[in-house]
């Protein structure tokens, strides 16, 4: 006879030997008793197996290893309030520190007086330079006397913040189609353009295929609608993938500070910047480009804190970790890391291409874009589709998306490697081995059926992709 699992303790150091091997974890009510720490904990691990190895997901921008000296500062600041700077003036001044390492990076005019913030990600920092564009438009067309009811903003159709951006504040958004290399043009941008526009956003490093916007051409094309129509419209460069490769792997493109159009700029911490998530960055050209107003003084945690946030309370350890990696790396350590990059994403578009499956969209030139590699089928009405790839590599853990590049692209569908610190020119032979193992599979095995580019929605969003999957 089997004796009865709740008299069965050979030791109190197996969990998986007494009761909590047979209790379920608790989904729809809010349990009465409390647990042992240990067993929750060895619950809540083991539901946790069923998450994707963060590392082989190729689709997201965001950071996925550090170092453990990283590690170890992220758990000594778990209880830092970064918003505390009375309580906390150390990491307050490792804020301040990083903003001006990074103004400098940036080429502001003076990286010691300029302003900028830390946030918990670059879509907020997106919205305080939209916030910030959209008081200094708001200020000038009042004092000349001028309506301040329908501004605008215009954009390529690249980052959904952007779209969060003008409808949570009451801004028309002017989404620009791509063109032809799959980017805004500084034509298009310009005829989107009128006396409402508050500012117009390029993107170093669109999230579609990778590429930077010519920010440089838009400005110079702004510079030219100035000269005809006296409209001084600013510049605001979404540099959330951009920004930590740009002024290390290709330092001689002028898209940052050094125009003088650029009037604000955002970054993230954690994706290029190799900092664990929750990390991004605002940053202002001057102090004169980011409005008074915006900014709140407060003194009821214990002393005078002026903030701009659309959060208040964030932790510090991203923070302090971001100021760990600027020591640590400095501009020769983040140039070999990016270059590695680079280099494996070359290595990646190059041996794809031999597949003679696919047209390469984009190979991860580091004067182009970012670390990725995009492409889409030869073959259009071939025996698989990309979506049928992305489900079937999926079932070697790799995520690497299918999506559509927007209604004007007549639904092309497209697949992008996004190329991290950490990613190894080995891992990349293991991963060539398995899309080659599943284009053999999908070109002569059994498998449901053809997914075609209508089934999958349009990608708009720097997280991972919903990807379509194959019924059975």
């Amino acid at each position: 006879m089997t004796p009865s699992a709740s008299h069965f303790s050979p030791s109190d150091e197996d969990v998986f030997a007494g009761p909590q091997a047979l209790r379920r974890a608790p989904k729809t009510h809010f349990p009465a008793h409390a647990q042992p720490p240990r067993e929750v904990y060895q619950l809540i691990h083991d539901e946790l197996l069923l998450d994707g190895v963060a590392r082989m997901n190729l689709a997201t921008f965001c950071t996925t290893w550090v170092e453990p000296e990283v590690q170890q500062l992220m758990v000594e600041s778990l209880d830092k309030n970064i918003v505390d700077k009375d309580e906390y003036p150390q990491t307050a001044e490792l804020e301040a520190r990083c903003v001006r390492m990074f103004a400098d990076l940036l080429h502001a005019p003076d990286p010691k007086t300029t302003l900028g913030t830390s946030t918990t990600g670059s879509s907020e920092a997106a919205m305080l330079g939209g916030l910030a564009a959209k008081w200094r438009w708001r200020a000038k067309r009042q004092a000349a006397g001028l309506d301040t009811t329908r501004p605008n903003l215009v954009c390529g159709p690249v980052q959904v913040c952007w779209e969060k951006f003008c409808r949570y504040f009451d801004v028309e958004i002017r989404e620009v189609p791509m063109g032809p290399g799959h980017i805004m043009t500084p034509e298009d941008a310009i005829a989107a353009c009128d006396e409402n526009t508050i500012v117009v956003v390029a993107t170093m490093g669109q999230t579609f295929t990778g590429k930077y916007e010519d920010v440089e051409a838009i400005s110079a094309a702004l510079d030219a609608f100035q000269e005809k129509t006296g409209l001084d419209i600013p510049l605001h460069v979404d540099a959330a993938s951009g920004g930590f490769v740009a002024p290390f792997c290709a330092p001689e493109l002028d898209w940052d500070f050094r125009l003088p159009r650029v009037k604000s700029i955002n970054a993230s911490g954690h994706k290029t910047g190799l900092a664990p998530l929750g990390s991004g960055w605002a940053i202002w050209r001057e102090a004169s480009d980011l409005p008074d107003e915006l900014i709140f003084n407060v003194n009821y945690l214990g002393g005078h804190m002026p903030t701009f946030n659309l959060n208040f309370s964030r932790p510090g350890g991203q923070v302090v970790a971001s100021y760990y990696n600027f020591l640590r790396l400095g501009r020769e350590g983040y140039t070999a890391v990016q270059s590695a990059t680079y280099t494996v994403a070359a290595y990646l578009a190059e041996h794809l291409g031999k597949t003679g499956e696919f047209d390469i969209l984009f190979d991860g030139d580091p004067h182009l874009g970012i670390p990725a590699v995009t492409w889409k089928l030869k073959n259009d009405d071939g025996p698989y589709t990309v979506f049928d790839l992305a489900e079937e590599l999926r079932g070697r853990g790799w995520l690497v998306p299918a999506y559509t590049l927007p209604p004007t692209q007549d639904a092309v569908a497209v697949q992008r490697i996004i190329v991290r610190h950490g990613l190894s020119l080995d891992m990349a032979d293991l991963l060539l081995a398995d899309f080659r193992r599943a284009i053999e599979a999908l070109k002569n095995g059994p498998r449901g059926r053809r997914l075609e580019a209508g089934d999958a929605p349009s990608f708009s969003h720097d997280a991972t992709p919903a990807l379509a999957v194959v019924a059975p």
